[in-house]
């Protein structure tokens, strides 16, 4: 007598949890040939001096030693360090007592030393655009703080014909990496350069605010969308504050409820390295 007839049994798929697992596996696993093969052609260096290191996008342990970075405690309004204070303590220099910026508060990842000009111009002059999502993963810690209120990042604006010599704006790139990190919105429509300038290069403070006088503007159709926020403007060196302060008084006179700043490097006095 026959047996009844009974299907074979498919085998049963393996667990979906299983099976994500082992997908994302072999994505890192690719990711670590991948990588393998590109180190093995172009070995990671330092993003400064371009000395050999261990993982790309990071600096040699020497130049980690010069950058300068700025710690706390630090003037609340300026982002400058100060000698002595207590943590968990706001404290206001008195330079920015006697001569208050236009923005609300300015955070800086280093001083404008050796590095952190190395860094700069390699990003500005260099065409390095592998060095902007580093040095904004940098920028979105120090600015932790004031990100955490804001509601969109503002690059400050280069003018059409320095944009097209330049080919990239990199304030944008910065604040892009910065938006990547910390989630806040880029908004590069909200404030716009009307006016060719020279280079702020080789000009004292006076010559410098007078420069950027009525240099930048709110784009009308950006005014509604602008009222009542909270904005980072974002930068690659605060040096006399001319240039930020003058794109700050737009975006307030615009309707900005509150504007602060946010830069790789600036420059303190006594303590800085100079322009060039």
């Amino acid at each position: 007598m026959d047996k009844p007839f009974a299907p074979a049994l498919e085998p049963e798929a393996a667990p979906a949890p299983v099976a994500a697992r082992l997908t994302r596996a072999g994505r890192r696993l690719a990711r670590g040939v991948s990588r393998g093969l590109v180190d093995f052609v172009l070995p990671p260096v330092c993003m400064a001096c371009r000395a050999a290191v261990d993982e790309p996008g990071c600096l040699c342990a020497s130049c980690w030693s010069r950058i300068g970075f700025i710690e706390r405690p630090i003037c609340d309004r300026l982002g400058i360090p100060l000698a002595y204070g207590l943590d968990g303590e706001t404290h206001v220099s008195a330079a920015a007592r006697a001569d208050p910026p236009a923005y609300g508060r300015a955070r800086a990842v280093a001083l404008f030393g050796e590095v952190a000009r190395d860094l700069v111009h390699a990003l500005k002059y260099a065409d390095r655009l592998d060095v902007a999502p580093p040095m904004a993963r940098m920028m979105a810690r120090a600015g932790a703080d004031i990100l955490a209120g804001a509601d969109a990042l503002v690059p400050v604006p280069l003018h059409g014909l320095r944009l097209w010599r330049r080919r990239c704006n990199q304030s944008a790139l910065l604040a892009r990496g910065v938006s990547a990190s910390s989630g806040v919105a880029v908004r590069t429509g909200w404030l716009v350069r009307r006016k060719a300038t020279i280079p702020q290069v080789g000009l004292d403070r006076a010559a410098r605010a007078g420069n950027v006088a009525g240099a930048f503007a709110v784009p009308e159709a950006a005014r509604a969308e602008l009222e009542g926020r909270r904005v980072v403007l974002v930068d690659d060196v605060l040096t006399t504050g001319a240039t930020l302060d003058a794109c700050v008084k737009a975006l307030t006179r615009a309707g900005a409820a509150g504007v602060d700043v946010l830069v790789f490097a600036r420059v303190v006095d006594g303590r800085a390295t100079p322009i060039s």
